[in-house]
């Protein structure tokens, strides 16, 4: 797990300085909407209610670096209709024990998933393919999207869907019981094997005057057996959302 850590960022940061040498002409103009959000996320585990939390709101280019939300990287190489990416997501999916019912197991800490991933503009739509090394877990994250765009009115609606890979690593950190959590609490011992989850998600987007923009995103992601038949959790689905105000910057 050391090496996994020490070796990993200084392979990135020579990848990454290699590429800025062979793209210094680059221009780094903003493209994008960069705000505030509350974002609301419903909670699986027993005790848990909905949380809220508010935190910046970014979508933008800004030269080779990218933020889709909770997701941001370096855009490495051209590939297809897109580009290779070196990419980190911002997990929430943490959590402490004194937050919920649950009495002698372990605080989670949230996932540090690091690794690639491509963002595909299309003619049919878009697509999103990240795959992702958990640095607190040590366990594996796949996410494979598509999305779509369609304009009612002065709203533009993006749906979207796709399917994420937990592996057996990332799952039992997060909702996994061990032996000595087994004793403490009178759960019984659980050990997940890898998950498999569908997602659907609806974002839509209304100018609210000539460079502002109202940001709203509802997703719904429905949990399979290794999750749901973990004792600590007490939810076959979980619903979270966002709602933003942001700046909309267009390239000089």
């Amino acid at each position: 797990m050391r090496a996994n850590i020490s070796v990993l960022p200084l392979l990135i940061s020579s990848l990454l300085a290699s590429n800025a040498n062979a793209q210094t002409d680059v221009p780094i103009q903003i493209d994008g909407d960069l705000g505030g959000a509350v974002f609301a996320s419903q909670g699986i585990v027993r005790g848990q209610g909905v949380t809220e939390t508010v935190l910046p709101y970014a979508y933008l280019d800004a030269g080779r670096f990218y933020a889709r939300m909770d997701t941001f990287g370096v855009k490495a190489f051209p590939l297809a209709y897109g580009y290779m990416e070196f990419s980190g997501r911002v997990s929430l999916e943490g959590y402490r024990a004194s937050d919920t019912s649950l009495h002698g197991i372990d605080d989670r800490g949230n996932p540090l998933p690091l690794g690639i991933g491509s963002y595909q503009e299309t003619p049919i739509g878009a697509f999103f393919l990240y795959a992702f090394h958990d640095l607190t877990s040590s366990g594996s994250l796949l996410e494979m999207s598509y999305a779509t765009e369609l304009d009612v009115g002065r709203w533009t609606l993006y749906p979207q869907l796709g399917v994420e890979r937990r592996s057996a690593r990332y799952v039992q950190h997060l909702y996994g019981v061990s032996s000595a959590e087994s004793n403490t609490s009178g759960m019984p011992i659980y050990q997940p094997g890898g998950s498999t989850t569908p997602v659907l998600a609806l974002a839509a987007e209304m100018p609210v005057s000539n460079r502002l923009n109202l940001n709203i995103q509802w997703r719904r992601e429905w949990l399979d057996a290794a999750i749901d038949h973990s004792p600590l959790v007490n939810r076959r689905q979980q619903d979270t959302g966002f709602i933003a105000l942001s700046y909309h910057f267009k390239p000089l």
